[in-house]
């Protein structure tokens, strides 16, 4: 068997070049297994695998008569091999080839998509530890709600990204699929040993049961595990926007010596990276959608699917691919500001710990639902006034005084309370 036709980046793996690779191994392979089981002369393959070879703008001239891509590739390799050409493609139907080689890059994009992605797990674990005690305040609803720390909202991104790196790698199991079943998927004229072995040599499975084509279904879901990260990824860009923002201003992208973000303004230090992959994520789930069309074809075959496979498979693989190279940057270099944290989270006096008083007075006997509105109306004329301070108001409230201590109130006001269990998290998480 020939060595396999491999290239480092991903943009590679998705030329016309390296398609027609796939297919000169997928049809070698078929080869040196019908010669195993006997079905062809042992020195005809030694021939064909020295011989064959093919020319991509040959194969173009060729395809612009006859029309079609797979006869115009083996009239250009039988050009080279000869005779022994005869015994190529014996018992196949194009979609044996198409689909198989298709099987190959979708197998070798996956591969390199985890390798990236192991990239951004290690960036990941590193700086959740870096700012493991890197204290902020959470937010939901885009509000302030209860302090937590840098390190603990990126250990939730690691959870996730891992969950994802679990995903692909079921997947590439799925999808590392070929078949060599011939006209409809029956076998007629090809044994299904030979799909076996040819299988094994390529470092796939055969189909269970393909039609003319393998089912789409397969290649649906590689595309949505894709959608599904670049969401992911987005997510992440998302945030990074938010806390960039100059009224927050608590994480920034790194911003490069001479770099320049505005035409108009020479203050602007824009998130342009991370917008650019919120973009790029709509165009992965969009082909995400339409993957979905190309599951309902007709009977055993037509090639509705193939005009949109030529544009969602590389332009999904290559994306997702660079998202993972981008994120993972913009991790590492993440300039991240504790001091402007610390400022957000204290701003109105501290109303971030009202649920930290409102249980201190339950506790010490107080009726909740008076203890909630006592807490609320101070944080409210904190949050409603200039300067406000809620730990002020609350140190003065003399309800609250009734209950309370001065030391009891000032424990109530740390965020140490808030963080005593994110050491759970960084266990299960091995960090």
């Amino acid at each position: 068997m020939i060595e396999r036709y491999t290239l480092p980046e991903m943009g590679a793996l998705w030329t016309d070049e390296y398609k027609l690779q796939t297919w000169l191994q997928v049809e070698i392979a078929v080869c040196e297994a019908q010669a195993e089981l006997g079905y062809i002369p042992q020195d005809a393959v030694e021939e064909i695998k020295a011989k064959a070879k093919f020319d991509r703008a040959r194969v173009l001239e060729i395809e612009a008569e006859v029309r079609h891509d797979v006869i115009a590739f083996l009239t250009n390799v039988n050009e080279h091999v000869g005779d022994a050409g005869r015994y190529i493609h014996l018992g196949l139907t194009s979609s044996d080839v198409l689909d198989t080689g298709l099987a190959l890059q979708m197998v070798a994009s996956l591969n390199l998509i985890l390798d990236k992605l192991e990239e951004l797990v290690q960036a990941l674990r590193y700086q959740a530890q870096q700012h493991r005690n890197t204290v902020m305040v959470g937010r939901s609803h885009g509000i302030h709600a209860e302090p937590m720390t840098f390190g603990f909202k990126l250990a939730g991104w690691l959870a996730e990204v891992l969950r994802n790196r679990d995903r692909l790698v079921r997947l590439r199991q799925e999808i590392s699929v070929g078949q060599i079943s011939g006209a409809v998927g029956t076998y007629a004229n090809i044994d299904p040993k030979v799909e076996a072995l040819a299988c094994q040599k390529l470092g796939l499975e055969p189909d269970t049961a393909s039609t003319q084509v393998i089912s789409r279904d397969r290649h649906a879901n590689f595309i949505q595990h894709l959608a599904l990260l670049t969401a992911t990824i987005e997510r992440f860009a998302v945030e990074i926007r938010n806390l960039q923002r100059t009224d927050v201003l608590e994480v920034e992208e790194f911003f490069a010596k001479g770099q320049k973000g505005s035409s108009a303004m020479p203050h602007k230090r824009n998130p342009i990276r991370s917008e650019r992959l919120t973009g790029m994520a709509r165009i992965v789930r969009g082909n995400a959608v339409a993957a979905l069309e190309n599951v309902a074809l007709w009977h055993e075959r037509d090639i509705s699917h193939s005009s949109v496979e030529r544009v969602i498979m590389p332009d999904s693989c290559i994306l997702t691919h660079f998202m993972l190279k981008e994120i993972s940057g913009l991790v590492k270099k993440l300039l991240v500001y504790p001091d402007n944290m610390k400022r957000n989270m204290n701003v109105y006096g501290g109303v971030i710990f009202s649920q930290g008083v409102l249980l201190a007075l339950v506790e010490k006997g107080m009726v909740r639902e008076e203890a909630y509105k006592t807490v609320q109306s101070c944080a409210h004329q904190a949050w409603n006034t200039e300067g406000g301070d809620f730990y002020n108001l609350i140190c003065k409230d003399a309800t609250v005084n009734q209950y309370l201590s001065s030391q009891e109130i000032e424990v109530c006001f740390s965020p140490q309370q808030h963080l005593k269990h994110l050491d759970d998290v960084y266990q299960r998480l091995g960090i």
